[in-house]
């Protein structure tokens, strides 16, 4: 039973890490982007279902309903004005501009914020749960957590196969030249790209601020652990990432079981076993975000 209980935690663990990953997956799949502002942007989505969101009188329950679409629309903005200039000189740039913007981000909320934790309150539902034995107990967040990373994967799985608008995401992202001399403008889908990204990170930002106390400074282990789920996982592969994000939960499980001290250690002794073994991840293939 001390088994079951460790696949279903990390699995549920897991459904977090590839909700968190998506995004991260997706901008490489179609941009070659590492963003490794990824973590901060999220944590910028959780301040802003703290702090903003009650502002509008909105319940901060419901705070993807206005942090979603704002920060789909400031991932449009950010990858037009500012990732694209970079995506045209060297993907080295577009390192170093992703750095820099987690930086600025970091110290900026630390400014504001100052670097005491915060946490989403959704009321007595966070500490909800329910029973399946003696040993196994689920929590209602973490379940939700993971339905909702199962639910967005499988939509955007959809979109990028059955629409117009995926099937020119993926052309672009198999050969951007052939694209555009075929009338594609290949910027306008890459902020659209973008625009997804930071639309699922911050659904998981927001996650992560109604599961656990955050501060300024949490972006960057949520990054690795979301960089450690889409290369386990097979970068530029959607379900991968999902399978990813459940074995480094489970792995993590499996190390906190014996001392709470292995649990980061089992995760990452996973990433580089399967790095070793399989250097593409488990469901990498040659072309992205063609499954």
């Amino acid at each position: 039973m001390t088994w079951a209980n460790i696949l279903i935690q990390g699995a549920l663990v897991g459904g977090f890490y590839a909700l968190f990953a998506c995004g991260l997956s997706l901008m490489f799949g179609v941009m070659k982007v590492i963003n490794l502002a990824h973590g901060d942007i999220a944590v910028v989505a959780a301040y802003s279902a703290v702090f903003l969101v009650p502002k509008l009188h909105v319940a901060q329950l419901w705070a993807f309903l206005v942090v979603v679409p704002l920060f789909a629309l400031i991932g449009y903005v950010v990858q037009r004005t500012l990732l694209q200039k970079a995506i045209d000189r060297d993907p080295f740039t577009t390192l170093l501009v992703t750095f820099g913007l987690s930086v600025v981000i970091e110290n900026l909320l630390l400014e504001i914020y100052s670097a005491n934790g915060q946490s989403v309150n959704i009321g007595e539902l966070v500490a909800k749960s329910w029973q399946v034995n003696s040993v196994i107990y689920v929590s209602d967040v973490s379940l939700v957590v993971l339905g909702v990373a199962v639910l967005v994967l499988g939509a955007l799985q959809l979109f990028l196969s059955r629409t117009s608008s995926g099937r020119l995401i993926r052309a672009v992202s198999d050969d951007r030249e052939a694209a555009q001399l075929c009338g594609a403008n290949y910027k306008h889908v890459f902020g659209v790209a973008a625009a997804i990204a930071f639309a699922t990170v911050a659904l998981a930002g927001i996650a992560f601020g109604i599961s656990t106390e955050f501060d300024p400074t949490a972006g960057g282990i949520n990054l690795l652990y979301a960089f450690e789920a889409v290369v386990i996982g097979g970068i530029g592969s959607l379900w991968g990432t999902l399978v990813g994000g459940i074995l480094l939960g489970v792995a993590q499980q499996f190390g906190a079981h014996f001392n709470l001290e292995y649990q980061t250690l089992a995760g990452n002794a996973l990433f580089l076993i399967v790095l070793a073994v399989r250097p593409q991840g488990l469901f990498g293939r040659r072309v992205s975000l063609n499954e």
